[in-house]
């Protein structure tokens, strides 16, 4: 408690390494870009009209619109937005997203504060550090086996860390910072049946954002709380943890910057179809398929993969459909991930009907490596296998500046223009500029 808790009060006057102040401008801008596309969804239609209903302060800014609401509500409907959809990050060996909940939570204290862009760096890295620690001191596939929701869990206290640390809390008041965190840590893995992603939203992004928000600024206002809920009688790991290791709460703090290892997706749908299309695509480039030439197309992922995307409604969750979209049309945009017209597409419908997904045991057990197999049986007798073992995206396989740029220019152009996107662009590569954080605003709204 002593040592997480002196890191975390201590983080905004913390330098970060080069290199992990470049990564964390590559996540902040990858989310904002979620949160800007997400405005447009269903679940985020739905919170942008609720938010509107809730009123207070004119703390900072609901992306994607133009209206100011008090941080927790503003935390509350960004968090929403940048995972209405599955283009945020994620973070595989905690089991989390960490950016609709970190950086949600991050703009909307920084507003608050008037913080500056160096601030919000250094707070975006630190909640990513306690969010993806907290679920991974748990065991996080075995906590997220057990019913629980790690993409609840973790990014609750990530944001709540980055808020506190926004907030100036000392390191007495983290203490209480991260009990009023610990109290509100919820979720159970039912989220995976929810047809319209809009409690998903809420349970990934819009919760934990929400929660830590409301943690820090109660704790500012005065609020006291338990000094140690990670240790002492009835702790947090005496209620949750099955075996824990709660010094990974600390381990390398400083050294290891969990940023380094979260993912950013190339493609703007789920995390267990990222391999497949990187698979399909390779395919595709180095033997020139052609849809009308496949006769069969089988898909291999870990099984947590497997049930949570096969034949789904959603298209841009759905396993087939994507590697249908992908050989009808040679790659996946946001716009044919999210095009739900063409799930009754005739020539799609035929196409997908060759397509398999199987669960295979060896990728489960590569979990949390989210790798794929597709294995292609063309109608002139050829057989075609490719294992993507490091998605693009991942640290193994990161994403340049540049394609981040390209995939968050994608997204936020059909709602902010083309201009305004790039100069948000800018912004974000540039965030040591910015003296106060409220100067997003004008680039944010639509």
């Amino acid at each position: 408690m002593q040592g997480l808790s002196a890191y975390i009060a201590q983080a905004l006057r913390r330098p970060l390494p080069p290199a992990v102040s470049e990564k964390t401008k590559h996540h902040l801008l990858d989310t904002i870009a979620a949160m800007v596309s997400g405005s447009r969804l269903p679940p985020g239609k739905k919170v942008l009209s609720f938010a509107k209903t809730l009123g207070g302060p004119r703390e900072a800014c609901v992306v994607g619109s133009r209206l100011l609401t008090h941080a927790t509500h503003a935390a509350l409907a960004n968090g929403m937005l940048a995972h209405a959809d599955e283009t945020d990050d994620s973070h595989s060996p905690s089991q989390t997203h960490p950016g609709c909940g970190v950086v949600a939570a991050a703009l909307a204290m920084a507003e608050r504060e008037r913080r500056n862009g160096t601030a919000l760096l250094r707070a975006v890295a630190l909640g990513y550090d306690i969010c993806c620690r907290l679920t991974q001191s748990l065991n996080a596939i075995q906590f997220r086996g057990d019913g629980h929701s790690t993409h609840s869990f973790g990014p609750t206290f990530g944001a709540a860390a980055a808020a506190g640390a926004l907030a100036g809390l000392d390191t007495r008041a983290v203490r209480h910072l991260l009990s009023y965190a610990a109290q509100q840590a919820s979720g159970i893995s039912c989220w995976m049946r929810d047809e319209d992603h809009i409690e998903k939203a809420f349970d990934f992004g819009g919760m934990p954002a929400r929660n830590g928000v409301a943690a820090a600024t109660m704790v500012a206002h005065g609020f006291t709380g338990v000094e140690d809920v990670f240790a002492g009688e009835r702790n947090f790991f005496v209620a949750y943890g099955r075996a824990p290791d709660a010094d990974e709460l600390t381990r390398e703090l400083g050294q290891r910057y969990e940023i380094m290892n979260a993912d950013i997706k190339r493609w703007a749908v789920g995390s267990p179809i990222q391999a497949p299309l990187d698979s399909l695509l390779g395919l595709i480039g180095e033997h020139r398929v052609r849809a009308d030439q496949v006769e069969r197309l089988v898909v291999r992922v870990g099984s947590p993969g497997a049930n949570t995307t096969d034949n789904r409604s959603m298209p841009d969750i759905c396993m087939q459909h994507l590697c249908a979209v992908m050989l009808m049309d040679g790659s996946v945009s946001f716009r044919s991930s999210h095009d739900e017209k063409r799930m009754r597409d005739r020539k799609l419908l035929e196409l997908r009907a060759r397509i398999e997904l199987k669960s295979d045991e060896a990728l489960t057990r590569a979990m949390p490596r989210r790798e794929g197999i597709v294995e292609i049986k063309l109608k002139d007798g050829r057989e075609l296998r490719h294992h993507t073992k490091a998605v693009r995206g991942t640290p193994e396989n990161p994403m340049t500046r540049a394609e981040v740029e390209a995939k968050s220019f994608d997204l936020m152009a059909p709602v902010l223009g083309r201009t305004r996107s790039r100069k948000l662009c800018a912004a974000v590569w540039n965030a040591e500029k910015i003296r106060d954080v409220r100067s997003l605003r004008a680039l944010l709204r639509a």
